[in-house]
């Protein structure tokens, strides 16, 4: 039953709660900065020139590091320093004393990653958070270098260049130590053999353009291939369920090339006591109009008598829905609730993420 409630109450909380301040560092790349991003594809790229990578299921993660001072970026440019104590002190272990890395943070939990136990750790007691850090410690899965242990900025070099520098950093540290060396490799076959992994570590394979600089904020340079589709999705209202008394469905919106919220969709996927639960999460945040674009219709020969009616919530909550086919500006079907993802900026939720898969 626990683990029924945390689904819906991990992290449920809106990414501008992880706003902050980041100290002053002494580098050519200042937090926060801005990481490079990549486009959605249905399949592995082809062709010359290609290096492939796992897509950890974790936080997109920038660290920092001058001297003693080390910072933890989000992917949305919030700290991440108090949530991940263990990691930072990690990074002040390292036999250098200047960098900027691009990785993940993940948690294991035996042969698999345990995403759930990262969202534990978004919580505003320091007690709670350093209590997990001692029983569910993170680690850093690196896979790019944008300053090097000089303190020289090497974004413009060409990825292949960049991790040749990276694996000369990290290559010959423990393999049981918390900061990692991400693999990566130019063979499309091994890329496939990750992509069909059983273990449950990989979300799917990132694609990067070997000769390409870091192209901050950009998506020209990368493809990401998911084992399954999902979306972030913007809860942008919800329905109460026909008896009235719970959460019916929450109600799925992404920006358009506009800014305007679109509604796209439904989530209904929730057992009695997570929708008990999803009340005190979403009723605080009634706030009109939820929906800035398209916004949810009226009652249609579907409805069977449920009411259409729904309460609009203001714009901050991001969730993750695993969906099968998206056309016409909508998921086709009902959607199946992943998680909360506080570490999303709600104004990146956009149809880049569907549209680019080759739905329509």
């Amino acid at each position: 039953m626990a683990a029924t409630r945390d689904r819906v109450k991990a992290a449920a909380v809106p990414a501008e709660e992880l706003e902050g301040s980041f100290p002053e560092i002494a580098l050519p790349i200042q937090p926060p900065f801005p990481p490079m991003e990549a486009r959605s594809a249905a399949k592995l790229p082809t062709g010359a020139g290609w290096l492939y990578e796992p897509k950890w299921d974790g936080f997109r993660c920038l660290a920092f590091r001058k001297g003693k001072t080390v910072t933890l970026q989000s992917k949305h440019g919030q700290p991440l320093d108090r949530y991940f104590p263990e990691l930072a002190e990690a990074f002040r272990q390292l036999p250098f004393k200047a960098f900027v890395l691009d990785g993940e943070i993940v948690i294991r939990k035996g042969k698999s990653l345990d995403f759930d136990a990262l969202l534990q750790r978004i919580h505003p007691a320091e007690s709670r958070i350093l209590k997990l850090s001692r029983e569910t410690p993170a680690s850093f899965q690196a896979f790019d270098l944008l300053v090097d242990e000089k303190g020289k900025k090497v974004i413009d070099l060409p990825l292949s260049e960049r991790r040749e520098r990276l694996n000369g950093l990290l290559a010959d540290l423990s393999k049981e130590g918390s900061v990692l060396l991400s693999p990566a490799t130019p063979d499309r076959k091994v890329a496939e053999g990750w992509l069909r992994n059983p273990g449950g570590e990989l979300d799917g394979v990132i694609a990067k353009q070997a000769g390409s600089p870091y192209l901050s904020d950009d998506r020209s340079g990368m493809v990401k291939v998911k084992r399954i589709r999902t979306a972030d999705c913007v809860v942008g209202g919800f329905r109460w369920a026909q008896s009235g008394d719970k959460v019916g469905s929450l109600l799925l919106g992404l920006y358009d090339d506009r800014g305007l919220l679109d509604h796209v969709g439904f989530s209904s996927s929730f057992t009695a006591e997570e929708r008990r639960e999803l009340e005190p999460i979403l009723v605080p945040l009634v706030e009109p109009p939820g929906f800035t674009g398209k916004a949810p219709g009226g009652p249609s020969r579907w409805s069977q008598g449920r009411s259409t009616e729904w309460e609009p919530l203001r714009p901050v909550l991001v969730c993750e829905v695993r969906y099968d086919h998206f056309s016409g500006g909508r998921f086709r079907h009902g959607t199946k609730f992943l998680r909360w993802r506080p570490d999303k900026a709600p104004k990146a939720c956009t149809f880049d993420q569907v549209s680019a898969r080759g739905d329509t």
